[in-house]
């Protein structure tokens, strides 16, 4: 018996100190070193602000420095990769949107990435509606006399969107069919780019979220004729839906949270706790009213339903458009 407790004595002092360095490096998080937090677009965007709202708020109560990197192309599919392939260690968010997340699958034939299997959602953050604006110098002030535009002057009118299969490119040619018109895509690498050339005259008309392009429309710089969702905006209820003109209408993007899959519970319920404690913070959650977003919030397990909602939601849309991409 005394042979059989040394041995089991022994056992278990193994088994401690192999379990030793994993559960120091779960205690250890996030203090290892800075979180990076991705953002698929250019400075500016919806994705942007919202992220730099989060990572520095997160960062606060964290403990650790969290660091938004930019790295925008190909339609957000080279930084969604780039996190796809991260260590699922804590140390790489992605600040995911309905483009890459539930767009690219549809209208992509093949990806790098698998928009399911590849990640685990941390929260919905954001429900984000885009807002249709226009030149100052188009003759349109509602989207009746856009169509009526059109119509008259065939060929002459394009808009701009975050690329090609974006949710604005989507939303545009839905726009479009809905409309009875048929306006030229112009396809960028993010919404701040297509509304400097859209302020410039190069377009004529964009389609970008309310984060992004109500502050031009505030300065005077853009002029909006209508938002994309079903309720008017609480910022500016004075501005039509696009439903209002054309019923049926609705296209909203979205952001939250994502990991890649295979990262630790427990991190992941961490940051699932913070990020939701600072949606709730009057400062954030003013800025983001003013810009028109709707403030969310979920379960990781609701955000990972939401995606797959989304993905067979937009599916159709793209197949009733005929959009595909290689």
């Amino acid at each position: 018996m005394k042979l059989i407790a040394k041995f089991a004595g022994i056992a278990l002092t193994t088994a401690a100190a192999l379990l030793a360095p994993s559960a120091a490096q779960a205690q250890a998080w996030p203090a290892k070193q800075p979180i990076k937090f991705i953002v698929v677009y250019p400075p500016g965007g919806a994705s942007d602000v919202t992220a730099r709202l989060l990572a520095a708020k997160l960062g606060e109560s964290l403990g650790q420095s969290v660091v938004v990197e930019n790295k925008p192309g190909a339609n957000g599919i080279l930084a969604t990769d780039f996190v796809a392939k991260s260590a699922p260690d804590g140390y790489t968010l992605l600040m995911a949107n309905l483009g890459p997340n539930a767009l690219n699958p549809v209208v992509y034939k093949k990806l790098p990435y698998d928009a399911i299997k590849d990640f685990q959602g941390v929260t919905l953050t954001t429900i984000v509606p885009q807002v249709v604006v226009v030149n100052q110098d188009l003759p349109v002030k509602s989207v009746r006399d856009l169509i009526n535009y059109s119509k008259a002057n065939p060929g002459k009118l394009s808009f701009g969107s975050a690329g090609h299969g974006a949710s604005n490119h989507l939303s545009g040619e839905l726009l479009n069919a809905l409309g009875g018109i048929k306006m030229q895509h112009i396809p960028y690498k993010g919404d701040a780019p297509s509304i400097v050339d859209l302020i410039s005259g190069q377009i004529q008309l964009a389609l970008p979220t309310t984060v992004a392009g109500l502050p031009h429309v505030k300065s005077g710089k853009v002029r909006a004729i209508g938002v994309t969702g079903l309720k008017r905006l609480d910022s500016m209820p004075e501005l039509p839906t696009v439903a209002e003109t054309l019923p049926g209408y609705e296209a909203v993007s979205w952001g939250g949270v994502m990991v890649p899959a295979g990262t630790p519970r427990d991190i992941v319920m961490r940051l699932n706790t913070e990020i939701n404690k600072i949606l709730k913070m009057p400062d954030v959650a003013d800025k983001l009213r003013d810009l028109g977003a709707v403030i969310v919030g979920s379960t990781p397990e609701e955000f990972d339903k939401y995606v797959k909602d989304e993905i067979a939601k937009w599916g159709k849309v793209a197949r009733d458009n005929q959009i595909a991409l290689d």
